[in-house]
């Protein structure tokens, strides 16, 4: 397969370690926005945007070095823990997408339930980080589903 090859699953695992690690930061910052000041809390919550952000970004290379890997490597499309692998991608898009960003920006609005936006946070933190997880052990154990 050569030097691209390697190159690709390299950049494929710092893409994974990148979109999986940060998301362990979220709970230290939830933990300082339920005692911050109102102005932390404006500091801490952008903190928190910004590493779903870099998270999402990191999990476009993921995905454009996984269709590469997929292109040329020695799997087909068709290989059960493959298409487990993207059915379990797509619900990680709908939690990303949707779960985070109308928390946070109900902050904003509804600044009285903040005790009940951070258990959403930390709800949908825990969610996210155990499908990203589950996602990690297909590509690494690469199960026969069927």
């Amino acid at each position: 397969m050569g030097l691209f090859y390697t190159i690709i699953v390299y950049l494929h695992v710092l893409s994974a370690v990148a979109s999986v690690g940060p998301l362990f930061l979220l709970f230290p910052i939830i933990s300082r926005i339920r005692n911050a000041s109102s102005l932390e809390q404006s500091s801490l919550l952008s903190l928190f945007k910004w590493t779903t952000r870099f998270v999402m970004h990191a999990g476009h290379v993921l995905v454009v070095t996984g269709v590469i890997l997929i292109l040329i490597g020695p799997w087909p499309w068709y290989t059960s823990w493959v298409i487990v692998t993207l059915g379990v991608m797509m619900l990680s898009i709908v939690f990303l997408a949707s779960g985070f960003s109308k928390v946070l920006n109900r902050f904003v609005t509804e600044p009285e339930n903040r005790e009940e936006l951070l258990e959403k946070l930390t709800k949908t933190s825990r969610r996210y980080i155990g499908l990203l997880l589950v996602m990690l052990y297909l590509m690494v154990a690469k199960p026969a589903f069927w």
